[in-house]
């Protein structure tokens, strides 16, 4: 899950890393209030959405006064920047702003460790940095069994040439960017820019934060985090019936066990949808190894609820989850869909293999549930799908 700016800068507040005062707001009115309530000479109003580029965007305005606070969050709200709507501004003060570096830890997935970066140039595009002068960039490996401590820190902050004036600060920074990271379960927390200012504090001035999802069990603070106004309706759906589930762009519904699997059927109904004029998968949804009949009837559903979705694709290879178990949660779902007067009208195609498959696929059979069909092959299945999605539309 990625954090607004405003609940990165509240995270690293709480764990010791210094930011300036903020308020959030969404009307300009209560811009302009947050503006008087700061009381210093110069605010910053800053659209808060999850994507770069806010300032390139004119998502980024300095006010020198409350009323001009009122005038820039009027025009900020409800401004599009990169496809996301500004529902919110946060109010901040003014920088005296001397220097401005880069730190950031993150999960290093290649390398299947953390990693640590740093430089002392910041408020740049980073990643293009990192392709036009990536010995500006310091990158140190972090152990997770001992984190950064000092010494790792000064590591950090020796590779990366912090002059000896902002050293020490950098040091005790890093070990508390680390608490935050660790203690949050995080896969990456960023500042940028890291400041001095012009009395020589470093502060936090602008921060991205990427919080685990698997480790939110530990974390039920986490879930006041979660812009539920912003979340996808139908992937909010499936999360609360823990599915893993991702909302595409096409009509063909498509449902597997196993994510490799599922993303080989992604690749096989776009290749056959070429044929029926560009149709194109509508969702990845793994059912995983070891799905029951719930499960399988909770994903139909979920998919059902897509009015996107004018075919499904199901694509079983049993394994742990055995293709009579998939075959009765199809049939679960039918019925469950029927009992709350939902009629399932869109044509299912299904493709069992593996075990218990010729059991699963007399099961539907002798169901005869309204427009299933059943396909042998996989690429067979997948056309026949993109072919009545194609008819449907």
């Amino acid at each position: 899950m990625d954090l607004y700016e405003y609940q990165a800068r509240d995270l690293f507040e709480k764990h010791g890393v210094p930011v300036l005062a903020g308020y959030v707001a969404q009307t300009p009115q209560a811009a302009r209030d947050a503006a008087e309530r700061l009381g210093t000479p110069v605010v910053v109003v800053k659209a808060q959405v999850k994507v770069g580029g806010r300032g390139k965007a004119g998502g980024v305005k300095l006010a020198r006064s409350p009323q001009e606070a009122y005038e820039h969050a009027s025009a900020i709200l409800g401004m599009d920047i990169k496809g996301h709507t500004v529902h919110r501004v946060m109010i901040s003060p003014g920088a005296d702003i001397a220097e401005e570096y880069y730190v950031s830890v993150l999960l290093d997935r290649s390398n299947r460790t953390w990693l640590a970066i740093a430089s002392r140039e910041g408020g740049v595009d980073i990643e293009q940095l990192a392709v036009e002068r990536p010995d500006a960039l310091a990158r140190v490996a972090v152990d997770p069994l001992t984190g950064i401590d000092a010494a790792k820190a000064a590591e950090i902050a020796d590779a990366a040439g912090f002059a000896p004036e902002v050293r020490d600060g950098i040091v005790d920074l890093l070990q508390k960017l680390w608490g935050a990271f660790a203690a949050e379960d995080a896969t990456l927390v960023e500042v940028n820019p890291l400041v001095r200012t012009g009395d020589g504090r470093l502060v936090a001035l602008d921060g991205k934060v990427t919080l685990d999802d698997n480790a939110g069990y530990r974390h039920p603070d986490h879930e006041a985090l979660v812009d539920k106004a912003a979340e996808d309706p139908l992937e909010a759906a499936a999360k609360a019936k823990d599915l893993n589930y991702v909302k595409l762009d096409g009509s063909v519904g498509v449902i597997g066990n196993g994510a490799g699997l599922v993303m080989s059927t992604l690749d096989v109904v776009a290749g056959a949808g070429r044929e029926f004029g560009g149709v194109s998968p509508a969702n990845f949804l793994d059912i995983g190894g070891g799905a029951s009949a719930e499960v399988m009837a909770n994903g139909l559903e979920i998919i059902l609820s897509d009015p996107q979705v004018t075919s499904v694709f199901v694509n079983v290879f049993g394994g742990i989850t055995a293709c009579d178990a998939v075959a009765n949660g199809i049939v679960s779902a039918f019925e469950l869909l029927a009992e709350r007067g939902e009629a399932v009208t869109r044509p299912l195609v299904v493709r069992l293999d593996g075990n218990n498959a010729e059991i699963g696929r007399q099961i539907l059979a002798d169901a005869a549930l309204p427009g299933l069909e059943q396909v042998d092959t996989m690429d067979g299945a997948a056309r026949r799908a993109a072919q009545l999605a194609a008819t449907a539309a």
